[in-house]
């Protein structure tokens, strides 16, 4: 079965190196760049070109991060989610069944297909940039990482997901429990 739902691409955040290293305590780095561009260039098993995990062997299979923003508001309030530091940062998009499954994302230039991998769980520096309690608020719903398997562009604004497993996106902000991919 083959289904396609409605999506918004709320932000991209391109980040050529890290911010958040270290203890919270001490503070994010210095002059840590982050773009959140109209357009996001994504290449077949790299990444989004300009991200700091672009072409990491090591991140192969997690070179695209993905946010609901539901669940970031759920979590954060108003909060810019730029500070989450997600790729992608998607309204209307249930994530979590799109763990171990191929997914393609089309805002008008062509489907682009990825395949969902584990969690992105929040680490401790969402308390430091977002506030007391977000990291808390975001375990099973921090987002979703994910290889690209084809290369072309992203836009901002109306897109269309599509999927072989149902969706529901009033469950965008839902946490959940499992911690492995299905």
């Amino acid at each position: 079965m083959r289904y396609e739902y409605p999506c918004e691409i709320v932000t991209f955040v391109v980040s050529p190196k890290h911010a958040y290293f270290g203890r919270p305590k001490d503070g994010p780095a210095d002059e840590v760049e982050t773009h959140t561009p109209d357009t996001v260039e994504i290449v077949a098993d790299k990444g989004i070109r300009g991200d700091r995990f672009f072409g990491v062997k090591a991140h192969t299979e997690a070179a695209a991060t993905f946010l609901a923003f539901e669940a970031w508001v759920a979590a954060a309030g108003d909060v810019d989610p730029v500070s989450a530091r997600r790729n992608v940062v998607v309204r209307g998009v249930e994530l979590d069944p799109l763990r171990g499954r191929e997914f393609e994302l089309d805002t008008g230039s062509g489907p682009l297909r990825f395949r969902g991998g584990r969690p992105a769980h929040p680490c401790s520096w969402m308390d430091t940039v977002a506030g007391k309690g977000v990291r808390k608020a975001l375990i099973g719903r921090g987002g979703l990482r994910a290889q690209p398997l084809t290369s072309g562009t992203l836009h901002i604004g109306p897109a269309t997901i599509i999927t072989d497993v149902e969706l529901d996106a009033a469950r965008a902000a839902a946490q959940v429990r499992r911690a492995q991919p299905m």
